[in-house]
């Protein structure tokens, strides 16, 4: 995982979302139990991605959108495109 990627993608949902940085890992269940998300939240998520690193989501699977560490894999691998 690119730890570049993904602070990256760690300081858009703290300062985006408000999520307190110190309860975000790069493992916590983003729409679980962790940090309890919703659709709204995702539509953030889609345009911070998209600012920040040129990859647009739309139609992305769910399971993209799990952790810090799955978001950062659909961001390396899309990368470029």
């Amino acid at each position: 995982m690119n730890t570049e990627i993904a602070e990256k993608i760690k300081n858009m949902l703290v300062e985006n979302l408000r999520i307190p940085a110190d309860e975000l890992e790069y493992t916590s269940e983003l729409f679980g139990d962790d940090i309890g998300l919703d659709s709204i939240d995702s539509i953030e998520i889609i345009a911070g991605i998209d600012n920040l690193f040129g990859v647009q989501m739309t139609g992305a699977a769910r399971e993209n959108f799990q952790t810090i560490e799955t978001l950062t894999k659909y961001v390396e691998e899309h990368m470029g495109e």
